[in-house]
């Protein structure tokens, strides 16, 4: 008996030993078959949603919405409140929407939640869209921009980036971002955003009587639609293409999509199915603000069970109803000056509104003429380096060689100026964002003192890096922005410091886990700045005194670009200095290291004397000037090479004939360089195509290589680097093609 007794323990402590084990598993894969159901839903929904069957949409959706309240995932129910405004959006429902958007605003004010506040932001500026306010809709879209990584999100910022350009008539920045979004590798809606960008780059093109284009467009909209079942955008590229064809007086074809708009709106918008969705849209409405009630009245219900339990909050409740009798009278006229005043607001509200687009737009313009101006003077400002850089290797005389060096360090000098003027631009435009990728800091570091060597011995002036080495070797930021940080920083101490030194100091301040924090500091013993000097020495333009801009030359831009990029990582620059004596300036910077990275990573990068004799490419630059500039030092290294003068004919050529690779100038009357670039890799993917632009305020390097282009470089470029990107993209791509 006793064996047995001890037997039915050993046995039970087993089983409970087993399911001890076994009980995280089981909630993990409860927790995953949750997200798993969640994920089910939501792509239900999405596919629904494009396929114009909003009532189905609308079913999966409420399935998700009880799913995520049930297992109270609060982010999953934002997520589906989101979803339903989108939806009731899609219905015309503007007041629904918004009651959905509130219900989301209410739960993200108690959440950490980047990807949930970016979709809040992406709907709010679709609000402002609609009604009309389409500068504060841009604006709203780069704040939800800059909160997320996700690439659908990004991909339907950039749609309706697109139509709202479209909307305003800035025709070039809206195909630029219909034409990125027509080769788009988006994981769920890749279809989608191809019709509708086609959709889009038909509209543009009927508004700018480019008839062909928008037929082109149209035609691929179409077959897009019909493929996926998608009957919106079928219909709208029916009606578009009447259009067109119309204009083109082909009156058949015309007729034969007009025909088919009527179909559509037999089979497809039907009464029925606008009912149907109308009466899912209610009910799923109805059940939400009914389930709401019942919440409400459950809290209520508990309240009242809470006040029967205490004496003393039946006294309190008393003298509160004594308390608001006393007050009604009060209440009542307030709320009569409240009325008065609640206008008086409106008013000027409205006023505030209409100056802050007129300040909206003053803003634009400022900033598009600022990057036109740049944009425009980088083009004759390549004739003048590349000139002095053919006419330099061209054995001139001693006297023509200074005069040569005096021009070239002239462009130089220009380009400089032109590109701080651009940088500062594109700040206040809140076209700059830092990135986030892993760099060694003291690379960085050792490379712009290396850079800027030349600078010192003119001036007798030692660069001394006094380096902490406990700082981590592998840190996240970027490298990029940090790097123009301390090329301005050490270039002004050098530039007024002679027979001294600047010492570049880099401490570690703080270290927890993978938070760290660094003290920067660039010191010289120089001429120093004066208290009153100090006040504006980091506005634009600003040197001290027009004695120090005439003596030691410069803009005075390189100290307000220093604070304005510090500000992109929420730090300030400090000043300390005594005239005569020398200046420090310092800051702190937070970064984010990665203690897992055991390896030091390489960063050196090799430079090879590329042989690049024998290559033949395709030029595409309609500046004649420029052609000529470009194919003498193509020549000088031996490189074969055709002239195409526009887009198109570089399209024709690219189909027509054989080349290693192929120079795109980017901007060009007709089709710019990146429309050409997708043209071309419609049927060419595999010649290396480099972007040669003067890069612009709009200009996004991100559409450049989504457009197919294998690399960039900026004009006026340096010969060095140009021909580095050769070796680098053709000869190297040539090379290996050959080997296979």
């Amino acid at each position: 008996m006793k064996f047995i007794f001890q037997h039915i323990i050993i046995r039970k402590a087993l089983l409970l030993a087993i399911y001890l084990a076994c009980a995280p598993f089981v909630l993990a894969q409860e927790r995953t078959n949750q997200v798993n159901g969640l994920e089910t839903f939501f792509n239900e929904t999405r596919i629904y949603k494009n396929q114009n069957k909003i009532n189905l949409a609308l079913e999966s959706l409420d399935k998700a919405a009880a799913l995520a309240e049930e297992t109270e995932d609060e982010k999953a129910l934002v997520d589906c409140y989101h979803k339903f405004a989108l939806l009731y959006m899609e219905l015309e429902k503007r007041e629904t929407t918004l009651f959905y958007w509130d219900r989301a605003t209410v739960l993200l004010n108690e959440l950490e939640y980047p990807y949930g506040h970016a979709v809040h932001k992406f709907i709010e500026s679709i609000l402002l869209y609609d009604s009309g306010n389409n500068f504060q809709a841009i604006f709203m879209l780069n704040e939800s921009r800059q909160l997320t990584n996700d690439r659908n999100l990004l991909n339907n910022i950039l749609l309706l980036e697109a139509n709202i350009y479209l909307s305003i008539e800035k025709y070039d920045s809206a195909a630029l971002n219909f034409n990125s979004l027509v080769v788009n590798n988006d994981v769920f809606e890749k279809e989608s955003l191809m019709a509708k960008s086609h959709l889009g780059l038909a509209k543009l093109y009927i508004n700018t009587q480019d008839y062909e284009e928008s037929i082109k467009n149209g035609v691929r909209a179409l077959e897009i639609a019909q493929a996926n079942n998608f009957s919106k955008e079928e219909f709208e590229a029916n009606e578009l293409l009447g259009q067109a064809y119309e204009k083109r007086e082909r009156y058949n074809l015309s007729l034969v999509h007009n025909r088919n708009l009527l179909k559509l709106k037999d089979s497809v918008f039907t009464i029925e199915k606008i009912k149907a969705e109308a009466k899912t849209a209610d009910r799923i409405q109805f059940e939400f603000m009914a389930d709401e009630i019942k919440r409400q009245d459950a809290k209520i219900e508990e309240l009242n069970e809470s006040r029967n339990r205490s004496e003393i909050t039946a006294i309190l409740t008393s003298a509160f109803l004594t308390i608001i009798s006393l007050l009604a009278v009060s209440l009542f006229r307030n709320n009569q000056i409240k009325l008065k005043t609640n206008d008086l607001l409106q008013t000027k509200n409205r006023e505030l509104q209409t100056a802050r687009d007129a300040a909206v737009q003053a803003m634009e313009a400022k900033t598009n003429f600022l990057s036109t101006v740049s944009h425009e003077l980088r083009t004759p400002l390549y004739a003048v380096t590349g000139l002095a850089h053919l006419l330099l290797e061209e054995n001139p005389s001693e006297s023509q060689k200074e005069h040569l060096k005096s021009l070239k360090f002239s462009g130089d000098y220009l380009l400089n100026f032109i590109n701080d003027i651009l940088q500062i631009n594109k700040i206040d435009a809140d076209k700059l964002e830092p990135l986030n990728m892993e760099f060694n800091l003291k690379k960085v570091l050792a490379d712009v003192i290396s850079s800027l060597q030349q600078s010192a011995k003119e001036n007798n002036t030692k660069i001394i890096l006094e380096y902490d080495e406990e700082i981590p070797k592998h840190l996240m930021s970027d490298p990029i922005k940090l790097s123009q940080i301390f090329m301005n920083l050490v270039g002004n101490a050098l530039k007024f410091t002679k027979n001294g030194e600047v010492n570049v100091i880099a401490k570690l301040m703080k270290k927890e886990e993978e938070e760290v924090t660094i003290y920067f500091e660039v010191k010289d013993n120089g001429i120093g700045i004066s208290n009153e000097q100090q006040q504006n020495i980091f506005d634009s333009f600003e040197q001290g005194s027009i004695q120090i801009n005439r003596e030691y030359g410069g803009t005075g831009l390189g100290l307000t670009i220093v604070k304005s990029l510090l500000g992109l990582f929420d730090s300030k620059i400090q000043l300390e200095s005594t005239l005569g004596k020398g200046s420090s300036f310092f800051f702190e910077l937070d970064l984010k290291s990665k203690d897992s990275v055991i390896d030091e990573i390489p960063f050196e990068i090799t430079q090879k004397d590329y042989d690049l004799n024998g290559l033949h490419v395709l030029v595409v630059e309609d500046n004649k000037i420029n052609q000529v500039i470009t194919k003498k030092m193509l020549n000088k290294r031996g490189i074969s090479c055709e002239i195409a003068g526009n887009g198109n004919t570089a399209v024709e050529m690219a189909n027509t004939s054989q080349y290693d690779g192929i120079l795109m100038d980017i901007h060009m009357p007709g089709i710019s360089g990146v429309e050409a670039t997708i043209q071309i890799r419609k049927f060419d993917t595999d010649t290396p195509i480099i972007a040669l632009t003067a890069i612009s305020l709009d200009d996004s390097l991100e559409s450049f290589y989504a457009a197919g282009c294998n690399d960039v470089v900026t004009k006026p470029f340096k010969p060095e680097v140009f021909y580095q990107k050769i070796g680098e993209n053709i000869l190297e791509h040539k090379l290996k093609k050959s080997v296979t």
